[in-house]
């Protein structure tokens, strides 16, 4: 294995604010407390403050959603050492989170989830004395389906159909043996990691009642042996914590007001991710999470016949808290209302908005977390590698487009001057002597003379593009191989980790892919790596 990386920057593929948040600059820091290093979890963990009777409530609530769900902690020692280790004062979460995609959906759920572990045992070497435990938030309150009832492999969509509305945690797995049985059949490789995608995939989807605790199975499948917690805040317990700041939004409305105020001065900068709405909770019901909405001193569940008035709605968030649910802009104060948390670990959409609020957390009085980039990887297969190698380009031009980039190669590779640069030159010094002799006859001719070196050189800038085009159809071999790169690793023109599934590589790596990230990834980290 060969790994090669860029900074991100170099890239294309991330945008001006967390360019600006990894370059430390100053326009940005108002908008978050820790910069992403190291050295800065010392004051991280200064000042993060969760209480015993928290910890209790935290540590009982994940043994039962495991026991609830299936999985015998007995058997999977380090996740059952690491939720025994959250209910002492000096254990510490790091948390990355992601919706219930089918199958683990896109590579960069893989790229979350092992920089998270990778980041706890870096911190366990730099704080001996404190204990660290890597989290997986599953999003099963998350009611957009479309978003995770589909996964890509090898270029092919496997979709799940379903009917089924509201929280896609709660969703039974109805209807997924039919993707299994169109997915097996790919699978004509009949190695052991084929074999063990099947059996992962069957007995995920196909053995568990809903995708809650298919998702729980899957991911703890691939990372129970490094510690990884996974927790689901669909959880009477846990929304019994959150229920005073629930109280607060729903009297006060308060992250609407710090929410809009923060993002004012946010977008003088920068595009902003998310827009606040009065109140930011929505109301959980079998088959349905809707909006509240506050009018006239009333409240009411949007979309369907529910309503309260303000006493009802306090006492149904007494009895039933469970039925409260935040949006996406509540859903971070939640996290860290109930996790003794020290960072979060996202991707760059997801930053975006926890930019928005820090002011939000200020107002409930918990600590805004570190916010972390996750790794982000290519990996080429052997035939990808070899024709980026025949090719002889740097990693960074990778990243160009496809038409820049063969245009850049077949320029450089040609033996020929096909810029005409030296033409140009001679153009130019043409006529600046021509322009010169015109103005001693008669200055009205300048405007003529230099119309006439505009359609020339112009002339010889179309000139220059026929010789590469013509240059280009003598290296169709090497013309060939960019678009055979850009093809394999950019379809759609984006990102593969946004494309493929992690099966893909697994079909080749095997579990050592987990290990093989684990040793490659620096987390916090400022590059983008290249595996091959």
């Amino acid at each position: 294995m060969e790994t090669d990386c860029i900074d991100f920057k170099d890239t294309g593929y991330f945008s001006k604010i967390i360019l600006d948040y990894l370059a430390g600059n100053e326009a940005l820091a108002p908008f978050y407390s820790y910069s992403p290093e190291l050295d800065s979890f010392a004051e991280v963990i200064q000042k993060k403050h969760f209480s015993d009777e928290n910890r209790q409530v935290l540590h009982a609530s994940l043994l039962n959603q495991y026991e609830r769900d299936g999985i015998k902690l007995k058997r999977v020692e380090t996740v059952a050492t690491n939720i025994q280790a959250l209910a002492k004062s000096n254990t510490y979460t790091v948390t990355t989170g992601h919706q219930l995609s089918l199958f683990t959906g896109p590579l960069y759920f893989i790229y979350k989830i092992v920089s998270a572990i990778k980041l706890a045992r870096t911190l366990t070497k730099k704080h001996p004395d404190q204990n660290f435990v890597p989290v997986y938030w599953m999003a099963t309150e998350d009611h957009d389906f479309v978003e995770v009832n589909h996964f890509n492999f090898q270029g092919k969509r496997y979709e799940w159909n379903s009917e089924q509305k509201g929280a896609v945690g709660r969703m039974k797995t109805e209807g997924l043996a039919s993707v299994f049985e169109v997915f097996r059949t790919e699978l004509t490789d009949y190695s052991s990691n084929a074999e063990e995608l099947k059996n992962l995939f069957e007995k995920a989807y196909l053995k568990h009642d809903n995708l809650a605790a298919a998702t729980r199975f899957l991911v703890n499948e691939l990372f129970a042996e490094y510690g990884l917690v996974i927790i689901d805040g669909d959880d009477v317990s846990l929304k019994t914590i959150f229920a005073p700041i629930v109280k607060k939004e729903l009297l006060t409305e308060f992250s609407s007001q710090h929410v809009a105020e923060q993002s004012a001065q946010l977008e003088k900068r920068y595009k902003i991710q998310v827009n606040p709405r009065e109140i930011n909770l929505f109301y959980l019901s079998e088959g349905d999470r809707n909006r509240i909405v506050k009018e006239k001193g009333a409240y009411f569940v949007n979309d369907t016949s529910i309503s309260f008035t303000e006493a009802e709605i306090l006492e149904e968030l007494e009895k039933h808290p469970e039925n409260f649910s935040p949006n996406v802009l509540l859903r971070p104060v939640y996290q860290e209302a109930i996790l003794p948390n020290l960072a979060y670990i996202g991707g760059g959409g997801e930053l975006a908005y926890w930019f928005q609020l820090k002011s939000t957390f200020e107002a409930v009085e918990i600590p805004l977390p570190m916010m972390i980039l996750r790794n982000s990887v290519m990996w080429m297969d052997a035939k990808q590698s070899k024709a980026f190698d025949k090719l002889d380009i740097k990693l960074q031009q990778l990243f160009l487009d496809e038409g820049v980039l063969t245009k850049k190669w077949v320029k450089q590779h040609s033996d020929h001057d096909l810029s005409l640069a030296e033409e140009s030159k001679m153009n130019q010094q043409f006529f600046t002597e021509l322009l010169q002799k015109a103005e001693s006859i008669d200055v009205t001719l300048k405007a003529h003379v230099e119309a006439v070196q505009t359609k020339q050189q112009r002339a010889l800038t179309n000139l220059s593009e026929k010789l590469i085009r013509a240059e280009r159809r003598q290296q169709k071999e090497a013309t060939d191989r960019i678009a055979f790169l850009k093809d394999t690793l950019f379809k759609n023109r984006g990102l593969q980790e946004r494309q493929a599934n992690f099966s893909e590589v697994y079909l080749r790596e095997g579990k050592g892919m987990i290990d093989d990230l684990l040793e490659e990834f620096e987390v916090p980290t400022q590059e983008f790596l290249l595996v091959r």
